[in-house]
């Protein structure tokens, strides 16, 4: 008798992949939300895509949301979607998985898996229970220029990345390993453009290895495992599926579904990954505020905070920062908050309110925020979480503050390549 996996909130989908032919590193480009602070980058991006068929044709940059032209500029990518589809750029691969592989220079092999996740069993609210949540908090102001352009969108791309905690490796590599013991070929296999590392993908539509799979993912979903595997009281809801990265782009696809309840809206393509994935490194993401002025910036944070932060290094979180030339450092008690970016966040966001000239952007790499800071920005570099800690903090204490953590640095983030038709 075959199993019964309708409570695992995931299915097999209908995935769309550029033809045979098709220049594969033109064709794939980095997440949206990366380098919204480097027009350069996606300049360069742009120029490789031209006149050929890409995602970067697919999706909008963050870098552009708040452009005069946006609207126009998501009308383009529409037309282009339905141009793809009418004109044959897309080979159809039914019912199907796609394990991927990916290498970077920063970090060694990670082996994902795309599949689609069932948004109704997904809730970004603070308190959820849902089986799939959010690790970080959901800023609900990103959510409706994220849902303008999902709104008229005929296909989807997926750059969310949703995590599970497998220590005992019960999914993701056990499929690997009876893909290579099976001998599959790749279905796509290629170096990635801007230093994205090299990355590989495996069709799999055999239904014994999607029942290994599930079976896997079942085993995690098991309310008495969950409870013994955490030490939480036997009524706490199973968190199965964690949100990594893209969460503002899944809450998008769920109120967009919300708005449009059509079967195929009510899934999102997304790459799963195990956390204790060798290629899984947390790493910290940095902010710089713009258009503020580093003496005056401490002295609105220590008004604020009064005795709970000091200029300079003390028991706490201590917190670099660049000004320009200047580096310095502060402070913050850790009863203001038990992380950093916690503490350091719930001032910034009082410091944006009171001054609307500034804002705030959310930056990987060290590099990054020296070289921001030193056109006049004030950058915060901040400390990296202990990934081992994710799945219980969460469990524990609820979502973390917004832009917490990242997986890898920025050309790491997952780039867009497989599709699905969601109209």
């Amino acid at each position: 008798m075959k199993s019964d996996y309708s409570h695992i909130p995931v299915r097999t989908p209908d995935l769309l992949l550029p033809k045979d032919g098709t220049d594969m590193q033109a064709w794939a480009t980095v997440a949206c939300d990366q380098y919204t602070s480097q027009p350069d980058y996606w300049n360069r991006v742009e120029a490789q895509a031209e006149g050929k068929p890409s995602t970067y044709h697919l999706m909008l940059p963050e870098l552009y949301l708040e452009e005069a032209d946006v609207d126009e500029r998501i009308a383009v990518i529409n037309r282009t979607m339905e141009s793809y589809l009418e004109n044959g750029a897309f080979k159809v691969l039914p019912e199907t998985m796609m394990l991927v592989r990916r290498k970077t220079k920063y970090a060694p092999l990670r082996t994902g898996l795309v599949m689609a996740f069932d948004l109704e069993a997904y809730d970004f609210r603070k308190g959820s229970g849902s089986l799939i949540r959010a690790t970080e908090g959901t800023v609900t102001e990103r959510i409706p220029p994220r849902m303008k352009i999902r709104k008229d969108a005929a296909i989807e791309m997926p750059h969310i990345m949703i995590l599970i905690d497998d220590p005992s490796c019960t999914v993701i590599e056990n499929l690997s390993a009876a893909i290579e013991k099976r001998g599959f070929a790749p279905e796509y296999d290629f170096d990635l453009m801007e230093e994205g590392g090299h990355i590989e993908g495996y069709a799999v539509s055999d239904s014994d290895l999607i029942d290994g799979v599930m079976n896997g993912l079942a085993g995690l979903a098991s309310p008495e495992a969950f409870c013994k595997k955490y030490g939480v009281p036997a009524n706490t809801p199973v968190l199965l599926f964690a949100v990594g990265d893209g969460n503002h782009s899944l809450a998008s696809a769920k109120c967009h579904y919300e708005e449009n309840p059509n079967p195929k809206a009510r899934y999102a393509l997304a790459e799963l990954i195990n956390v204790h994935d060798a290629g899984i490194i947390f790493e910290p993401i940095h902010r710089v505020l713009f258009g503020a002025e580093a003496s005056a910036f401490l002295a609105e944070l220590q008004a604020y905070f009064g005795d709970r932060v000091i200029l300079g290094e003390g028991n706490g979180h201590v917190i670099p920062y660049i000004f320009g030339t200047e580096r310095g450092v502060f402070t913050i008690d850790k009863s203001v908050h038990t992380l950093a970016v916690g503490a350091l966040q719930e001032f910034i966001d009082v410091y944006l309110s009171r001054h609307p000239e500034a804002k705030v952007d959310y930056i990987h790499g060290d590099d990054t925020v020296a070289e921001l800071a030193a056109g006049g920005n004030m950058g915060f570099i901040l400390p990296a979480m202990d990934k081992n800690d994710l799945f219980k903090t969460v469990i524990l204490n609820g979502a973390l503050p917004r832009k917490t953590f990242s997986m890898g640095e920025a050309c790491e983030k997952r780039f867009y390549l497989e599709c699905r038709e969601i109209r």
